[in-house]
């Protein structure tokens, strides 16, 4: 069973729908059990930063996170908030990925980074198995996390962003593969394969 976590933070039903075309069980949760005996998390996110980690604190979800030994998928602001710290509201995240997820410049790039943008790979990536090297991915965000040793794709919103970053049994994607079409649900076969 997949867990789909409700924090309060948008795009749970996008992505149950993307579940439902997938034909994968899944249950949209806030219970802690339920989320740690789940297979698989995805965890979704739409929204402030600084709002979701209180969320989550209040939830009593963040040991959660930290404990989960299945695979994980953080998706947009999701992904974000699986790095140390997030200048929107200037607040310490759940810390799997080291790295700070910073507001795009204004005066280099259009903010927000929004609509359909190809994505490089860095390094190889189960995630993205039979996806193409220069595919598109559907974006929607005016934070990002910058290039690290996690990272495992890059897209370029004139700024050189995190596209997508893994670590151990956590996997981010910074693009919504529920908003993506054919790519986005089979970059979510293969997480759900993992």
């Amino acid at each position: 069973m997949i867990a789909l976590i409700d924090y309060g933070a948008g795009n749970v039903a996008s992505v149950a729908n993307a579940l439902e075309v997938l034909g994968q069980e899944y249950k949209i949760t806030n219970n802690e059990v339920e989320i740690y005996c789940a297979d698989r998390v995805i965890f979704p996110g739409v929204g402030e930063a600084s709002y979701a980690i209180k969320r989550i604190h209040v939830l009593n979800l963040f040991t959660v996170f930290k404990a989960i030994k299945k695979p994980v998928l953080g998706i947009c602001l999701g992904m974000q908030l699986l790095a140390d710290f997030s200048t929107e509201g200037n607040i310490s995240c759940l810390g799997i990925f080291p790295g700070v997820a910073e507001r795009f410049d204004s005066t280099k790039t259009k903010v927000p980074h929004m609509g359909w943008n190809d994505i490089t790979f860095t390094t190889e990536s189960k995630l993205f198995k039979g996806i193409k090297n220069g595919e598109r991915f559907y974006f929607a965000n005016s934070y990002y996390i910058p290039p690290t040793k996690f990272t495992t794709s890059i897209a370029d919103n004139n700024i050189i962003l995190s596209a997508s970053m893994e670590k151990e049994n956590y996997y981010g994607v910074q693009f919504h593969p529920e908003k993506s079409g054919e790519t986005g649900l089979k970059l979510l076969q293969n997480f759900i394969e993992l």
